[in-house]
């Protein structure tokens, strides 16, 4: 049986054998949780709450009037400590609201359209994932609802569910889509619902076939949801990588995939929308992966947002020997963090500890102009030139060049001889360009 894919790519070793027989089990309530405030790509949030007011698990904690904004909620019940700005895993700080949790973890649900699927508009179902704070949990933060809104002129007739995780390392969404299959298809259907898609795609990679059995099995009634296989590849779970294999079709430049009738979301998103459309749940808490060579028991974890990674880790039997280097997400496209203070966010798929004797330094050595970078880029970029020109800072070659269709998935440093840093020269010459463009604006 022949399997979707795309062009290009690379092949990493996996290393996901730490994790992924391990089910997905709660982690110890930690003393204090960190709730940033900007956990989305959008407008910024207001506080609804102060200094010293006793909050419920799920009570709205700060949210705004804007369209493209993800509110936020309370993880555990306690009282607020303080309303300041922290550290950030993006770096910089963000406004974040401190909770000190109680001894009574009672539940705040929203008002919920509930019911099976025939008893629910789009508009309520749009309206649910948009009061529980739903936004991107693959890793991109996008807030959900947004996507659910099909501008007008536009028709959406694919809607893609995300289950290759191509990411080395990282396990919880194989997990997820064998203890929770269910609930992702019934996501699947309230999202197909919200947007008008008449087709449903589960997109699984082919190395974990009891994934692809589970999700045939919940999907096996719908003659309109479709679980396919794709190939073993880096990045396969780029949602434009993922739509070219599943469907053949392109994002054009500078496009999104509602431009070619499609919409994407991850796993984790799809089974959050489940809970808040039939139960009112806010997203308040999310599984993810602890891994690596670098902590004593990987494992996949239920935990509440703005848990300290810290308070993961030690959750996973604490640091195998010294650490090296701990990374929020895989080792491809994750952030190393200067602290274990900072908090898991929506977007948090994984935490990635390596240990000291594992990590190298290197000198990067000149461009021997090999065109390996060139060769894997999924995007068909020339990464070599992107790096001089950002170097450079010729701005204008830069957007000439293509460089804001970089997704930065890593696979030109990943492949490149010379050990170039690609990637970190190409999201410098993305942040110049962009703040370029916001100046010539206006700062709009």
């Amino acid at each position: 049986m022949s399997v979707a894919t795309f062009k290009k790519g690379v092949h990493p070793p996996y290393n996901k054998l730490y994790s992924s027989n391990k089910e997905i089990q709660q982690i110890p309530q930690p003393d204090e949780i960190i709730i940033p405030l900007q956990q989305h790509i959008g407008a910024p949030l207001e506080p609804v709450v102060k200094r010293k007011d006793q909050v419920k698990r799920g009570q709205l904690l700060a949210d705004t009037d804007s369209f493209v904004a993800a509110p936020v909620h309370a993880s555990l019940a306690g009282e607020v400590t303080a309303v300041e700005k922290v550290p950030s895993s993006q770096g910089g700080r963000v406004l974040a609201v401190r909770i000190k949790p109680g001894e009574d973890q009672e539940e705040e649900l929203a008002e919920t359209p509930g019911g099976e699927l025939e008893e629910v508009s789009p508009d309520e179902i749009r309206q649910a994932v948009r009061q529980a704070g739903i936004a991107g949990m693959g890793g991109a933060m996008f807030p959900t609802h947004v996507k659910l809104v099909v501008p007008e002129g536009k028709n959406i007739d694919h809607l893609i569910i995300n289950g290759a995780e191509c990411e080395p390392y990282l396990t919880v969404d194989h997990r997820i889509m064998l203890e929770r299959s269910e609930q992702i298809v019934d996501g699947l259907r309230y999202l197909m619902k919200a947007t008008g898609a008449e087709k449903g795609l589960i997109g699984i990679e082919d190395n974990k076939p009891d994934a692809l059995k589970a999700m045939k099995s919940a999907a096996a009634e719908f003659d309109n949801i479709e679980v396919r296989a794709t190939e073993t590849k880096y990045p396969q779970g780029g949602e434009k990588m993922l739509i070219k294999a599943l469907l053949g079709r392109d994002v054009p430049v500078g496009g999104l995939p509602l431009d070619i009738g499609v919409v994407v979301n991850n796993v984790a998103t799809a089974a959050a929308v489940t809970a808040a459309v039939r139960k009112g749940r806010p997203l308040i808490d999310r599984p993810l992966t602890v891994t690596g060579e670098g902590v004593n028991n990987p494992g996949n974890f239920e935990v509440p947002l703005g848990t300290p990674v810290g308070d993961v880790i030690k959750a996973a039997g604490g640091f195998a020997g010294e650490p090296g280097k701990v990374i929020l997400g895989g080792p491809m496209m994750g952030q190393a963090q200067a602290s274990l203070d900072v908090p898991v966010v929506k977007g948090t798929s994984g935490i990635l500890v390596l240990p000291r004797s594992q990590l190298e330094k290197y000198s990067p050595a000149p461009c021997i102009n090999c065109a390996r970078c060139v060769d894997v880029c999924p995007m068909y970029l020339v990464p070599t030139r992107l790096e001089k020109l950002a170097q450079q800072e010729k701005l204008d070659k830069l957007e000439e060049y293509q460089v804001m269709n970089c997704i930065e998935c890593g696979s030109c440093s990943y492949i490149c001889p010379a050990q170039r840093p690609l990637v970190h020269y190409i999201r410098v010459g993305k942040a110049a360009v962009t703040a370029r463009n916001k100046s010539e604006q206006g700062g709009s």
